[in-house]
C-alpha cells in the first residue's frame, strides 16, 4: 500500500480530536451536578433541584398569552390554580416538571404554548438545610443557611457564648466527617482566624459548658 498523502493525515487527525471531544463531552453529561462551588475562601452550596413546597411563591409564565400567566402561591393542599388549566398539583415536584404539565394541559387550548415555572420565593427555610447552634450561647437556636456563613457569623447570631461556656472547645459537627475543633475563644479574641470554618448545610455548631 502507498503512504498516505498529508490530506489523508489531515483528515485522520481531525477525525481524531472530534471523537476525543466528544468522549470528553459525554463524560461531562454522565457525571452529577455539582453542588458546591469554591471561590477563594468561600464555599459555595447549591441545591441541585429545588421541589417546590406549600406557600412557595410561582411565577407561570405562558409566553404571548398574559391572559394566562400568573403569579400564584401554593395551597395548604399542594395545588395552584392557573386559568384554563385550572387546579395542578405541584407540591413536591420541580418546576421543569410543573412546566411540561400545564403545558399538556394548555396545549387542548392553545397551539404549542411556552410554559416556563420559576419558584420567586420560597416559603421554606429549609430550603437547603438548616444549621444549629447548641449548648452554652445566650439563644440555642436553628437558623436557615445561607453561603458564606461561618462559625462566629451563627454563634453572634445566637447571642454569643453565655457566661457558663468554654469557647475553647467548641466543635462543628458535620456528616461524614470527625468532629472538628474550633478555638472560638481565639476568634472571639482576635488572635486566630483560622479555625473560623465556612459552614455548609447540616452542620451543628456546639458550644459546651465550662467543667466545675
Amino acid at each position: 500500500m502507498g503512504k498516505p498523502n498529508k490530506r489523508s493525515a489531515l483528515v485522520n487527525a481531525r477525525c481524531f480530536i472530534a471523537l476525543t471531544c466528544f468522549i470528553l463531552v459525554g463524560g461531562c453529561a454522565g457525571s452529577n451536578t455539582a453542588t458546591t462551588t469554591q471561590t477563594g475562601d468561600t464555599e459555595f452550596v447549591f441545591a441541585q433541584e429545588y421541589r417546590i413546597g406549600v406557600a412557595d411563591n410561582l411565577t407561570v409564565n405562558v409566553y404571548g398569552h398574559d391572559d394566562v400567566s400568573s403569579s400564584v402561591v401554593v395551597r395548604p393542599d399542594g395545588k395552584i390554580t392557573i386559568p384554563i388549566a385550572g387546579d395542578i398539583a405541584v407540591g413536591g415536584k420541580v418546576p421543569e416538571n410543573v412546566a411540561a404539565e400545564i403545558k399538556q394541559i394548555l396545549s387542548k387550548y392553545i397551539r404549542d404554548p411556552i410554559v416556563t415555572v420559576t419558584v420567586a420565593n420560597t416559603s421554606g427555610l429549609d430550603y437547603l438545610s438548616r444549621i444549629r447552634v447548641t449548648g452554652a450561647v445566650v439563644t440555642p437556636q436553628s437558623m436557615e443557611f445561607k453561603n458564606g456563613m461561618t462559625v462566629l457569623d451563627v454563634v453572634l447570631e445566637a447571642g454569643g457564648p453565655n457566661e457558663f461556656a468554654s469557647p475553647r472547645r467548641t466543635k462543628v459537627y458535620r456528616s461524614g466527617v470527625p468532629p472538628l475543633l474550633v478555638r472560638l475563644d481565639l476568634i472571639l479574641s482576635g488572635k486566630d482566624l483560622s479555625s473560623n470554618l465556612n459552614l455548609k448545610p447540616g452542620d451543628v455548631v456546639s458550644v459546651p459548658e465550662r467543667v466545675f
